[in-house]
């Protein structure tokens, strides 16, 4: 695990080559050398699709997101990125405290990339009061995995992912402030996994669950960084 822009703007992975995380002035920009499958539930596009890029775009508080993927779409054309090629996240956590996780694995690498803000953390399966706008502040979960995977164990995966994401805020003891209880997420959260599909990995991965390798991986990885990202999100 590490938090490189703490210290610095940039990340390469050590274990896919071409991969890099680039901090900016509003956002983390991470790129692959190739396009890669994706799944998300990040603002744009959302759904299964391809991609090179995925923006993860710092926000104020105060942003009302009216039209976040009008919103995207026209941050993307001022920042030089094709928007057809590029997820696009938005948060208001700290990007500088993002924290990253790379685990070379069975036949596959992943690499996981974490912000955290807990300002409207949640606990699900509770009654609340709704909105339906969007509100900024939230877990945004970055998985890049260079293998092959079924969509299946795509979806598979993110289960998995945000399992782990809520038993690492349990572990921390962080609650929903109106009512005591621990949460198990923010009520703005967004993941996304993108996959290589490489041929020369031989071995497609069907499931992925806690129980397999490539499951158990996501977990270790997704548990680790939302603990290390939330510990330290109030330090400058």
């Amino acid at each position: 695990m590490t938090q490189p822009f703490r210290s610095g703007s940039h990340y390469d992975s050590t274990i896919w080559s071409g991969v890099r995380l680039l901090l900016k002035e509003d956002r983390i920009e991470t790129s692959t050398p190739e396009l890669v499958y994706v799944l998300s539930s990040a603002v744009h596009p959302g759904g299964f699709s391809y991609a090179n890029r995925i923006v993860n775009w710092k926000v104020p508080l105060a942003y009302q997101g009216h039209d976040p993927v009008g919103d995207l779409i026209l941050q993307c054309e001022k920042w030089g990125c094709d928007p057809v090629g590029t997820i696009g996240l938005i948060t208001a956590a700290k990007l500088t405290h993002a924290s990253i996780k790379e685990i070379a694995g069975d036949r596959f690498n992943l690499l996981c990339c974490t912000t955290v803000g807990t300002r409207n953390a949640a606990r699900a399966g509770l009654p609340r009061s709704t909105f339906s706008a969007y509100a900024a502040g939230t877990i945004n979960t970055i998985l890049l995995i260079d293998g092959q995977m079924s969509e299946s164990a795509m979806v598979n995966a993110i289960i998995t992912a945000t399992e782990a994401k809520s038993a690492a805020l349990q572990q921390l003891g962080i609650t929903e402030e109106a009512n005591g209880q621990l949460a198990t997420g923010t009520t703005t959260d967004a993941i996304v996994i993108g996959v290589s599909q490489a041929a020369d990995w031989d071995a497609l991965h069907a499931y992925a669950g806690a129980a397999t390798t490539i499951g158990c991986a996501i977990g270790e990885a997704v548990y680790e960084t939302v603990l290390e990202a939330a510990r330290t999100q109030h330090e400058d």
